[in-house]
């Protein structure tokens, strides 16, 4: 019984420390700050792994305007990955570079801490430049993330790496309450030594978008996806979504 328990263990870590994939709730963050906003931000998301065990995800967060080019936000967020569960803190600062439609690439950067709640599950650190340009009512984001965890866990002997990962979405602006296009999401390994192609892991598919005013400023933004596996490593199907409640 002490195997198994260290194996599921060392098998948690390993999962949290070198992620085969992004977080089944992760979005596609965009590099643009609203000054004064405060919202209450839901996500959640799920998938079934190439070896049948199932992941989910969900976090509940509150996030603030704190100037002109500083948003900040605190989450509770759990994942729950073939049945071992972790629970973490996470605090995510969401930086504004260049002022929107100065330039012709709108520019941010992210930092994303994550403190762990649960034993036996590491710290974990995320930053990456944010991009994004428009042509017409076509809007593209592309995000570059660097991603490393680290953390009383390694003293299971998981030796954690510095992973390279990347987000994309395109979106037609169509009308406020409903616009659509793709999102994608992909996973590549050591940012300096990619995993061979099999290994590497890419998802992408359709997705929605849509902002419903509620009056007084208030506001209800989504967006949600279904993500079809583009690579052999990456789960078949994955569904994620979040919802905002602005105010």
């Amino acid at each position: 019984m002490k195997y198994r328990k260290f194996a599921g263990m060392l098998c948690l870590a390993a999962m949290l420390a070198g992620k085969a994939y992004a977080g089944p709730a992760d979005y596609v963050y965009t590099p643009n700050v609203e000054y004064g906003e405060r919202e209450i931000d839901f996500k959640g998301g799920a998938y079934r792994q190439p070896n049948g065990g199932y992941a989910q995800g969900e976090s509940i967060g509150f996030g603030y305007g704190a100037t002109e080019h500083w948003f900040t936000e605190l989450y509770l967020k759990q994942e729950n990955i073939a049945n071992q569960v972790a629970n973490v803190f996470e605090w995510e600062n969401k930086f504004q570079l260049t002022e929107t439609g100065e330039y012709p690439l709108d520019v941010g950067f992210v930092t994303e801490l994550e403190s762990p709640l649960s034993n036996n599950t590491p710290w974990e650190l995320r930053v990456g430049p944010l991009l994004q340009t428009e042509f017409g009512k076509l809007q593209l984001n592309g995000n570059l993330l660097f991603e490393r965890a680290f953390g009383t866990a390694d003293e299971n002997g998981v030796p954690y790496t510095t992973n390279f990962s990347y987000q994309w979405q395109a979106k037609y602006r169509w009308q406020p309450a409903f616009e659509f296009g793709m999102q994608g999401f992909g996973d590549m390994g050591k940012w300096d030594a990619w995993n061979r192609q099999a290994d590497q892991v890419h998802r992408l598919g359709p997705a929605i978008f849509g902002k419903l005013p509620l009056g007084n400023r208030q506001v209800i933004q989504y967006n949600t996806a279904w993500l079809f596996g583009a690579s052999s490593a990456a789960p078949n199907h994955t569904f994620r979504l979040q919802v905002e409640y602005e105010f």
